[in-house]
């Protein structure tokens, strides 16, 4: 029987066509510069989100530490919102790697409120270190998405003060979609940007770090130094293209099935379901131990070949993504009631 797998859109399976095109990729060392499968991707990739140059990186959290290594010094101060990725989900990889200070700033749903951002800009003083970077995530990690104005209102912030920005882009075509915009849109209010080839896009690898060529050439010498200086990568770069060609307006499929299971799990006695946070294709809820214990639910969907994650601050998260149908839905929410009776 098939395995239903909520617990991410990272665990979707490479298609046959992505497959074809590893196996049949032309390929070069992409340390010297000549992997033409890279290069393709790379330019396909820079063209998409409006920006000069990309870069091909192993995974999202190595593009957004390695865009904080670029744009900042060691000691710099980088500005996010307090329950971004970066800050959250990202091992402490920004005091190890580019060794900067994080200061955080309280967000709604994800979204930091531009005179906060401004308010946390550090003054010229013996005492302070500078401010070097603001990050903004979106889509947000919590499911959200950033309107616009807020981006825009930083960004001009971040013009005054000669600060750059950097986007967790990590799923930026989803925000896209639910912003019903096209992605340069979202974008054109950031230096650089980070965006996941292996989350809902369904490559098997990879993500892509896009700014300014002369960003980009830093950041290729700094992923080098980073150990990110891969060889033949034409071989994974190739389900990246397709990831890019094909994959892209599908996402709307994940945002109405996510929909569509946040509407029919509200339904389950006790279930609080987080719908100012169901922009995309993730939705969070609560779910009282005394209705069932973690592990128990865990375990029993699994019996019934449901793969889920246990909880994170009290709350569920079930992820929809191109392996789960609406069909799949069904059978899951089914199986609930069996098992929540």
């Amino acid at each position: 029987m098939k395995m239903i797998d909520l617990r991410s859109d990272t665990v979707t399976m490479p298609t046959d066509e992505m497959r074809r095109a590893m196996a049949n990729a032309e390929v070069g060392d992409d340390v010297y510069g000549d992997d033409p499968t890279v290069q393709k991707l790379e330019k396909l990739a820079a063209e998409i989100v409006g920006k000069e140059d990309a870069l091909f990186v192993p995974s999202g959290t190595f593009g957004n530490q390695l865009a904080l290594l670029t744009h900042t010094r060691r000691g710099d101060e980088v500005i996010l919102e307090a329950n971004s990725h970066i800050v959250m989900h990202e091992v402490g990889a920004a005091s190890v790697i580019a060794g900067v200070h994080i200061r955080t700033v309280e967000g709604e749903n994800g979204a930091m409120n531009p005179e906060d951002v401004e308010k946390a800009i550090r003054d010229d003083d013996i005492h302070f270190p500078d401010t070097g970077l603001i990050c903004i995530e979106n889509a947000h990690s919590c499911g959200a998405v950033v309107n616009l104005d807020s981006m825009r209102k930083i960004k001009e912030i971040a013009t005054v003060n000669n600060i750059p920005i950097h986007l967790d882009g990590a799923r930026v075509f989803n925000a896209a979609r639910a912003l019903k915009v096209d992605v340069k849109e979202v974008t054109e209010n950031c230096d650089s940007v980070m965006f996941c080839l292996s989350k809902g896009l369904c490559a098997p690898i990879g993500s892509i770090l896009a700014g300014s060529k002369d960003f980009i050439k830093k950041a290729r010498k700094n992923r080098k130094l980073m150990g990110g200086g891969l060889r033949q990568a034409g071989i994974i770069a190739a389900a990246g293209i397709i990831a890019l060609e094909d994959m892209i307006d599908r996402l709307e499929a994940d945002h109405e099935n996510c929909r569509y299971l946040a509407k029919e799990l509200v339904k389950f006695e006790g279930i609080e379901v987080k719908f100012d946070r169901n922009d995309i294709s993730m939705v969070f809820f609560e779910m009282p131990d005394d209705i069932i214990e973690e592990k128990e639910f865990i375990s029993k969907l699994l019996a019934k070949n449901i793969k889920i994650n246990g909880k994170e601050d009290g709350e569920y998260r079930f992820v929809t993504n191109k392996d789960v149908t609406r069909e799949d839905i069904d059978y899951v929410l089914s199986q609930m009631k069996e098992i929540l009776v």
